[in-house]
């Protein structure tokens, strides 16, 4: 098995479906209850094999987002930021995996609920972490022609779901640039949800810019040893200091720091 991917932090209308999460956050894990959003069954084994961090993980994996988690939701909290975009320079540098286990570490904090949405439209994998094959995704519901009750997803976390995408979509760029609208109905229909976007590389097309000023903030996700030093400055640039809330090295071999 290909060993976790440790984090490094250096920087700094529907509605039904999450009603029954948020009545339930309030007293409770036990009391919550997926009464719209589709809840799939995830394999233990499927979860070691792509990286996915439970409670089964690593020690050193689960500290390392927790840590993560915490100085993201204290940066997050301290600029009153709910919304956050996760990009890196390249494509295979950590990027969903990332924000999956950063979703899934916001959620454990029982203060929190987090919702994961894949706007990575030239190549969709949140799913895949899952091993779950979408009927209906987020472009359905954009597109008008599905709830979002029946996009929504539950891999059985509590107070984590997902919004997947099936496919690759066509002119992308375009299509990211006009969800203001949704943005703000993820943003506003709950005080206590932390929305991340799972967004295309950086540096591939201008996918990520075009949606990149619709929300608070972006974390930059890099790789030891393959990220170049030249990506990440351009990468940084192009994301804005006012925008950056912080970076993240995966597969470091040093402990988690942090700065700002």
């Amino acid at each position: 098995m290909e060993r976790f991917k440790k984090p490094l932090q250096l920087a700094g209308h529907e509605r039904p479906a999450d009603d029954a999460i948020e009545r339930a956050t309030q007293f409770g894990e036990h009391q919550i209850q997926f009464t719209q959003t589709r809840v799939i069954e995830v394999a233990p084994a499927t979860l070691e094999r792509t990286r996915v961090v439970t409670a089964d993980a690593p020690p050193d994996v689960r500290s390392a987002y927790k840590l993560l988690r915490t100085q993201v939701l204290q940066k997050l909290q301290a600029r009153d930021w709910q919304t956050l975009a996760v990009v890196s320079p390249a494509s295979g540098e950590g990027k969903t995996l990332t924000a999956i286990n950063l979703a899934i570490a916001i959620a454990a904090t029982r203060t929190h609920t987090a919702l994961l949405v894949d706007l990575d439209w030239r190549q969709p994998s949140v799913h895949r972490y899952f091993d779950f094959t979408p009927v209906t995704d987020v472009y359905d519901y954009l597109r008008g022609e599905a709830a979002l009750s029946e996009a929504l997803v539950s891999p059985g976390v509590p107070r984590f779901s997902f919004l997947p995408c099936r496919r690759p979509v066509p002119d992308a760029a375009e299509h990211l640039g006009a969800l203001g609208g949704f943005v703000k109905e993820l943003e506003q229909r709950y005080a206590n949800r932390i929305v991340l976007f799972d967004l295309p590389p950086l540096l591939l097309a201008d996918d990520a810019l075009s949606f990149l000023p619709l929300v608070d903030g972006a974390l930059l996700v890099v790789e030891e040893g393959r990220t170049k030093r030249a990506d990440v400055e351009r990468s940084l640039a192009l994301i804005g200091e006012e925008r950056l809330l912080g970076s993240v090295i995966n597969k470091s071999a040093q402990r988690v720091i942090a700065y700002g």
